[in-house]
């Protein structure tokens, strides 16, 4: 979804901070094309920017976009490369122009930690498949959802992460929480929201992701055969997450 600007066009960058897997762009043509699919719209642009190989818009740019997501990735969001230190000067920098910023598992990590919170390994390990994440408050009183929304409070997604938030920036409220993770989402005004799970992933990317890990040694072949096998009894709530998604980027204050 590319297409000449005008006066009511919305506009959104994706900051990718992972590269293309074999399987996506196979399959889907390239991660680009999963976000797309998965929050855009007809008559929207949606431009792409690899971060993770050091392509970031313009700073005279910025103020052309409506939203910004920031996608996974398999670094740490605690590492000190420098495209992600340059990553995290220009969440900063979108933080204070007010901009919206929707930051997805590394993303929601990388912009904890860019606006002062900490993140770090997980206790509790790598935590793969469907979680239930617990609503901390009813989600309509969210001003970009409404009562036709009707969200549940309790919903899947999927995760795969090792990572998470261990403490939120100042000024920010924790949204959702599950039993593996204390941060599932986190808020910060109305223009800032992390969320450690995948409201954008199908279960066969995971399932393709959870045979690479498997294949790094990043993880057990037994837990890989067990995580996959409980992934095919389960559908995480996507119709829900992309409303929850698309809600905060494109309602207007």
């Amino acid at each position: 979804m590319k297409f000449d600007r005008d006066v009511d066009q919305k506009r959104f960058a994706l900051l990718l901070a992972a590269k293309d897997s074999d399987y996506v762009k196979k399959v889907y043509g390239g991660y680009f094309n999963v976000f797309v699919e998965a929050f855009g719209e007809e008559g929207e642009r949606w431009d792409l920017f690899r971060v993770v190989e050091g392509e970031f818009p313009d700073m005279d740019e910025l103020q052309k976009y409506d939203g910004f997501v920031v996608s996974g990735s398999p670094f740490d969001a605690f590492g000190d490369e420098l495209w992600i230190l340059q990553l995290c000067i220009l969440l900063q920098n979108l933080d204070t122009m007010k901009k919206k910023v929707l930051g997805i598992c590394f993303g929601h990590q990388v912009l904890c930690r860019a606006l002062g919170g900490k993140v770090g390994r997980a206790d509790s390990g790598w935590d793969i498949g469907l979680r239930k994440v617990e609503m901390v408050h009813d989600l309509l009183q969210l001003n970009f959802l409404d009562d036709s929304d009707k969200i549940p409070t309790c919903l899947s997604i999927i995760e795969c992460h090792q990572d998470e938030v261990w403490e939120v920036p100042l000024g920010a409220e924790v949204i959702a929480f599950s039993n593996k993770t204390n941060v599932e989402i986190f808020t910060i005004a109305d223009h800032v929201m992390g969320i450690q799970g995948h409201p954008e992933y199908t279960k066969d990317i995971l399932s393709n992701l959870i045979d690479r890990l498997e294949d790094n040694k990043s993880i057990e072949k037994a837990f890989a055969e067990d995580t996959k096998s409980r992934l095919e009894k389960e559908e995480p709530d996507k119709e829900h997450w992309e409303k929850i998604c698309k809600g905060f980027l494109k309602r207007q204050r």
